[in-house]
């Protein structure tokens, strides 16, 4: 057995802060060390001296491999490398006291073993502070709102490192296959630092957490994120898979079984079930979130309790994003500008014009009548007030793989809008900007109304029976 001083652990040239997986390593070693004691002292009580000199041995490379690893973060002289050199002095002596076949007390060998470890164990628990990796993954640039305010506060924390890693996904055709792919790595604010996902390397990396908004995996009929980044596999790369949904809902009543009922799809999906924390808008949809999840899978797999632990009603992100946004801190394009402004420099009054997915795939060419005729009215009151559209952001993919036929008159009636410039289409990936600016809401059923009612001002909802008032 060689001598502590002869192999002594190897520094890297880098020292930092400890990653929590990597001191939870350290910790199973500990473990480790701690059953091997009490196997050396069945072997030497037996007078099985040459298990017991194997034993110690391997306890000195395991000791030898700790104090490599926590040098490497903490640097050379770290008070638990010196306790782990004393360790490895005490089982070099206890080695070599069995090699000489001298009388060795079985009791004091693992009594002052036990000793030493435990002196190492408080050390590692104490002395060594670890570093949070978080890693957060959008896909559409647009939804980023979902996860800012979570991303912000780790990013301020002094012992996190967080990763923005914006990821691809694709437009399906109508048997489900990958059509069109797209990044929107380019389109994030300024203050968010961006990585490219094809430089990260998640199994080297092995993030404490990963914060996803994309819920469906691969059951989402119109688009679909990277399948690496599936919920069912990245939850593989991470002790702490969350999930925070990039909408809000319509607040109703746990109790409210109807209700609740009509939005259980939106509890049963992939991200909820294969997470190991939901963050959603409220303790009320929390209720219903569980109650949906014991519905799909009953209680024999998992029960309430455990829904209960792992579905937080902490609130939305997107609530926080919105109502920390004033219109002083807004960058309004000049193209903007200029249909805002009256010739005195004030602004009109601008109705945030949203129209939905759902919408059109229900109504199609009368819902296309009746954006016809809402442009027709704002157009003719455009010196008191301006229209600023901002359609779904999945509209184009939606209607090309679910509605092809309704596409060509959809893209006629877009370019003839933004070719008038008498309002403004914004389609860029700033929704936040849109709510801040706007006077009112306009429009049809969407998560952003309830979003929108968190400002306070007015929400009028859009009647496609109504045309030509």
């Amino acid at each position: 057995m060689k001598h502590i001083c002869a192999e002594p652990a190897v520094c890297s040239e880098e020292s930092g802060i400890m990653r929590k997986s990597q001191k939870k390593q350290i910790e199973k070693f500990v473990e480790l060390l701690s059953q091997s004691h009490d196997e050396i002292r069945k072997f030497i009580e037996s007078g099985n001296n040459p298990q017991a000199m194997l034993l110690l041995e391997q306890c000195q490379d395991g000791a030898i491999q700790m104090g490599s690893m926590i040098e490497s973060t903490e640097g050379e002289g770290f008070i638990t490398v010196k306790l782990l050199e004393a360790y490895c002095e005490l089982l070099y002596l206890t080695h070599e006291e069995l090699a000489q076949n001298q009388s060795v007390n079985a009791g004091k060998v693992h009594k002052n073993l036990k000793k030493a470890l435990i002196r190492i164990e408080n050390s590692i628990k104490n002395d060594i502070k670890i570093r949070i990796e978080a890693v957060f993954l959008p896909y559409k640039a647009s939804m980023w709102d979902s996860l800012e305010s979570i991303w912000k506060a780790a990013d301020e924390d002094p012992d996190c490192d967080t990763y923005v890693i914006p990821i691809p996904y694709y437009d399906k055709n109508p048997d489900g296959s990958f059509r069109e792919m797209h990044y929107e790595g380019n389109q994030y604010p300024d203050y968010v630092p961006v990585t490219p996902y094809e430089t990260f390397d998640f199994a080297k990396h092995r993030p404490d957490m990963i914060f996803i908004h994309n819920p469906y995996d691969n059951y989402n009929h119109v688009t679909s994120v990277h399948p690496f980044c599936y919920s069912k596999n990245l939850k593989q790369f991470t002790e702490q898979l969350v999930y925070v949904p990039y909408y809000i809902l319509n607040e109703i009543r746990a109790d409210d079984q109807e209700r609740a009922e009509n939005i259980e799809h939106f509890c049963n999906v992939p991200a909820v079930i294969y997470a190991d924390k939901v963050i959603v808008q409220s303790e009320d949809m929390k209720k219903i979130y569980v109650n949906a999840m014991l519905k799909l899978l009953g209680e024999d797999v998992f029960d309430r309790s455990y829904w209960e632990r792992k579905i937080l009603g902490l609130g939305s992100p997107k609530v926080d994003k919105v109502l920390n946004t004033g219109k002083e801190d807004l960058e309004i394009p000049p193209e903007w500008k200029r249909v805002i402004q009256k010739p005195d420099g004030s602004f009109k009054r601008i109705v945030f014009y949203n129209t939905s997915v759902s919408a059109l795939l229900q109504h199609e060419e009368k819902m296309l009548q009746k954006m016809q005729d809402v442009f027709r009215v704002f157009r003719e009151n455009q010196e008191d007030v301006v229209l600023l559209w901002r359609p779904h952001p999945l509209i184009r993919a939606t209607i090309e793989s679910m509605r092809p036929q309704l596409w060509t008159a959809y893209e006629r009636l877009l370019g003839e809008y933004k070719e008038a410039s008498w309002g403004i289409y914004d389609d860029t990936a700033d929704m936040d900007r849109a709510v801040a600016l706007s006077d009112a809401y306009y429009g049809d059923a969407s998560s952003i109304v309830q979003l929108y009612q968190m400002t306070g001002k007015p929400v009028m909802m859009q009647n496609v029976e109504v045309i030509g008032y």
